[in-house]
C-alpha cells in the first residue's frame, strides 16, 4: 500500500503520519476529507479501497467525523433549455415516473397510487429478471404468479392444476399472443408426491420449455413476486383503460400500462449518463460536485468504514471460501457487471 505514490501523497498532504498507533491528529492540516470518486462501479470499488485505507491506517479522522463523501450525478437530464441533476438509478426512475403519471389515470388510481404502482411494477421486473437468468421465461412466470389458485396446494391436486392451466393458457393468449402456441404437460414430482408443470412455448418459432415445480415456489424472488402480482392487480383488471386528457388507450398487459406511462416521461428529454468525473466539463463539475453552496456531502461512520473493511476483507482477502460464498448468494443479483 505505502508503495502507491497517490498514497504517499495523500498521507503527506494530511499531515498526521501513518498507522493507527502512529498517527497525531493534532498535526492533521484538514479537518474536511472528502473522497470524490466516479458514480459508476469502478468508482464505488475505489471508494471502498480508500474507506478501508482511512479504517485500518487513520481511524481518527473518521471517528471524529473529518472524512466525507462527495455526492456527483450520475445522470443529466435536459428538457428545452431546462437541465436537472440526478445522483442516481432510483433518483431516474422517480423524476421520469413523475414526468410519465402526470394527466393519466388507470382505473380508480390517484397519482400517488399510480406512482407506487410503476416503482412496484419496476422491482417486478427486476426480480423477473433473476427468474430468467434461472432459465425460466419471464413473461410465463408472471402469467402463473397472477393466478390466485398457483400454490404448492395446487401442484398436489392434478383436478386444480387442470383449471388453473385453462385459465392461465387464457392470460397468455390475451397478454402475449407470441407466446402460442403453448403447450402444457403435468408430471409426477418423486421428491414431494405432488406434481410439477412443463410449459413449452413456440417463441421465435422455436419450443421452449418453463419449468414450474415446488423449488420454483420456495425460491425467494418467486414469493416475493406472487405477492407483487396480487398488488398490481389493484390497478384494475385486464385488458385495461388509460385515460388521458379524454383520450383512452387499451392495454393487454401490466407491462403495456407501465412501458405506455414510462414513454411519455421519456418524450422530448434527453439523458446523459456520467462515465467517470471527467466526462464534464468545469462548470458542470463546480456546480453538482465541488460548490459548498450546491453540492450534497455524506458523513463517514465508523460503521460504513467496517462494512468497507468487511468487503475488501471478503473480496481480497486470503480466504478463499469467504469469497467464493458472497459471489454464490450475490451472483444472481447482478446488473452491471464489467468485464
Amino acid at each position: 500500500m505505502l508503495s502507491s505514490q497517490e498514497i504517499r501523497l495523500l498521507i503527506s498532504a494530511l499531515g498526521a503520519g501513518v498507522g493507527k498507533d502512529d498517527t497525531d491528529l493534532a498535526k492533521l492540516r484538514y479537518h474536511k476529507v472528502i473522497l470524490m470518486t466516479d458514480a459508476d462501479v469502478d468508482g464505488s470499488h475505489i471508494r471502498t479501497l480508500l474507506l478501508t485505507f482511512f479504517y485500518r491506517q487513520l481511524p481518527g479522522i473518521i471517528e471524529n467525523g473529518y472524512l466525507y463523501i462527495a455526492q456527483p450525478p450520475l445522470f443529466r437530464l435536459k428538457k428545452g433549455k431546462n437541465e436537472r441533476y440526478l445522483r442516481d438509478d432510483l433518483s431516474l426512475d422517480d423524476f421520469l415516473i413523475d414526468i410519465g403519471i402526470e394527466n393519466i389515470q388507470a382505473g380508480s388510481m390517484n397519482s400517488d397510487a399510480l406512482k407506487s404502482w410503476v416503482k412496484r411494477f419496476l422491482f417486478c421486473e427486476k426480480l423477473l429478471d433473476i427468474v430468467e437468468r434461472k432459465g425460466r421465461n419471464r413473461r410465463l412466470v408472471s402469467v402463473f404468479l397472477s393466478q390466485p389458485e398457483f400454490s404448492l396446494d395446487a401442484l398436489r391436486d392434478r383436478e386444480t392444476l387442470l383449471t388453473l392451466l385453462s385459465a392461465a393458457e387464457r392470460a397468455i393468449a390475451l397478454s402475449f399472443p407470441d407466446l402460442l402456441p403453448v403447450r402444457f404437460t403435468i408430471e409426477d414430482d418423486a421428491e414431494t408426491g405432488g406434481f410439477r408443470i412443463l410449459v413449452t412455448t413456440g417463441t421465435n418459432g422455436s419450443g421452449m420449455t418453463t419449468v414450474l415445480d415446488s423449488d420454483f415456489l420456495f425460491s425467494p424472488e418467486v414469493q416475493e413476486i406472487a405477492k407483487l402480482c396480487l398488488e398490481l392487480s389493484a390497478i384494475g383488471t385486464l385488458p385495461l383503460t388509460l385515460t388521458e386528457k379524454g383520450e383512452q388507450r387499451i392495454v393487454k398487459s401490466y407491462k403495456e400500462a407501465a412501458d405506455a406511462i414510462l414513454a411519455r416521461s421519456r418524450q422530448g428529454v434527453e439523458i446523459q449518463r456520467y462515465k467517470g468525473l471527467g466526462e464534464m466539463n468545469p462548470e458542470q463539475l463546480w456546480q453538482t460536485t465541488m460548490n459548498p453552496e450546491m453540492r450534497t456531502l455524506l458523513q463517514v461512520k465508523i460503521e460504513d468504514a467496517y462494512e468497507a473493511d468487511e468487503i475488501f476483507s471478503t473480496l481480497m482477502g486470503d480466504e478463499v471460501e469467504p469469497r467464493r460464498q458472497f459471489i454464490a448468494d450475490n451472483a444472481l443479483a447482478v446488473k452491471n457487471l464489467d468485464i
